[in-house]
């Protein structure tokens, strides 16, 4: 079972902490534009239930990728810390007939485009989201090494947010 632990944080300004990563010397991997599917039934029993499945359709340079995920509930932690079960799948019509036949259908689209970094163990994602702001996305092998990045990333003083886009996106969307 994979489990995913990371600290989402809302910033004013992506470019001062693409800067910082810089400085301290972290991997730029890639820039990404990514659309996500989230799918549920008719009862909203994934919602309901605070589990998500998705298909991400993301764009890197001139290669598409097609990620279909599960994400479990979230556990009691500090941070954001749920199981997390991912395949990369070929064909996204096909993923979207098979949901359709076993209940599922689009629910949401969330876009966003993604830049990532590699830093002391960790994944750091710069996300900029059309409707709703930037954000910082810090994933880690666990909770002590996501705090020491957040803190040498001088944003310790932020407070993390534990909601996922879709949540935010879905409220956003209901006002």
């Amino acid at each position: 079972m994979c489990v995913e632990i990371e600290a989402k944080l809302k910033v004013d300004s992506l470019q001062e902490i693409a800067d910082k990563l810089n400085a301290l010397g972290a991997e730029f991997l890639q820039e990404q534009m990514q659309t996500d599917y989230y799918f549920d039934d008719a009862n909203r029993t994934l919602t309901k239930a605070d589990t998500c499945l998705r298909l991400r359709r993301q764009r890197a340079g001139e290669t598409e990728s097609l990620f279909l995920t599960y994400k479990g509930a979230k556990e009691k932690d500090e941070f954001k810390k749920r199981q997390e079960i991912e395949i990369e799948v070929t064909n996204a019509d096909s993923v979207e007939k098979l949901l359709s036949a076993i209940g599922y259908s689009r629910a949401l689209v969330v876009e966003k485009k993604r830049r990532v970094w590699r830093f002391c163990s960790c994944s750091v994602a710069l996300d900029e989201l059309p409707s709703l702001g930037n954000f910082v996305e810090i994933e880690g092998p666990d909770s002590q090494t996501i705090t020491d990045v957040q803190g040498k990333l001088e944003l310790a003083e932020l407070s993390h947010i534990p909601r996922s886009y879709a949540s935010l996106m879905a409220e956003k969307i209901a006002h």
